[in-house]
């Protein structure tokens, strides 16, 4: 939420807080495999927002070399002092400050066997079409099945990944975290967000 400028100093009677028509910054945080960045894209093509894709934007360099903590923190908020955004996810390195930041934050938070199923069938087609990822990236049948897998890290992140879910909940309320448990209750609300070109507030 933003002050209104005609309000008193922060602390007064009369001050005031004012939703803006929409929420102009916006976070999609979900398990591994859920369908953050496709929603991110969708969100972004319907509402004109723009979508910063982490993984691509912060995260990877070529040949899958991830890029120094710090430097993705500097990268991160400085996209986020932008007055309007879409962030598909956020690492742990700068998560707080954008979460603190977003209007929303949009929870994906599915069951484990639907996203892993998710994550399989893309994994597979990526492999198989050699689709270049995360700044030119690969995926191969030896990175699906190494120590560093993306199939072996939704195993281990799944739990505190939900878990960071209820935490936001927890912290900012209904009226900041929007919540889906399924991907078919998410489906009315983006065709809702394709229909009118805004994201709605809780």
């Amino acid at each position: 939420m933003r002050q209104d400028d005609a309000c008193a100093r922060p602390g007064s009677p009369t001050c005031c807080w004012i939703r803006p028509e929409r929420p102009p910054q916006d976070l999609i945080v979900g398990v591994t495999g859920s369908g953050k960045s496709t929603l991110a894209v969708r969100l972004g093509r319907a509402t004109g927002l723009p979508v910063h894709l982490v993984d691509q934007e912060f995260g990877w360099l070529p040949g899958w070399v991830q890029r120094d903590p710090g430097e993705q923190r500097r990268l991160a908020l400085e996209r986020g002092a932008e007055p309007s955004w879409i962030f598909d996810s956020a690492y742990s390195h700068y998560r707080s400050e954008v979460a603190g930041r977003a209007d929303l934050i949009v929870c994906l938070d599915y069951r484990r066997w639907v996203s892993l199923a998710r994550l399989v069938r893309r994994s597979v087609r990526r492999v198989l079409s050699r689709e270049a990822v995360s700044n030119g990236n690969v995926e191969t049948w030896g990175t699906l099945f190494s120590a560093d897998s993306i199939l072996r890290w939704h195993a281990t992140s799944f739990a505190g990944k939900r878990e960071r879910i209820r935490a936001l909940a927890d912290a900012y309320g209904p009226r900041k975290v929007l919540r889906f448990r399924s991907a078919r209750r998410a489906q009315p609300w983006l065709e809702g967000v394709n229909a009118s070109g805004r994201i709605p507030w809780p």
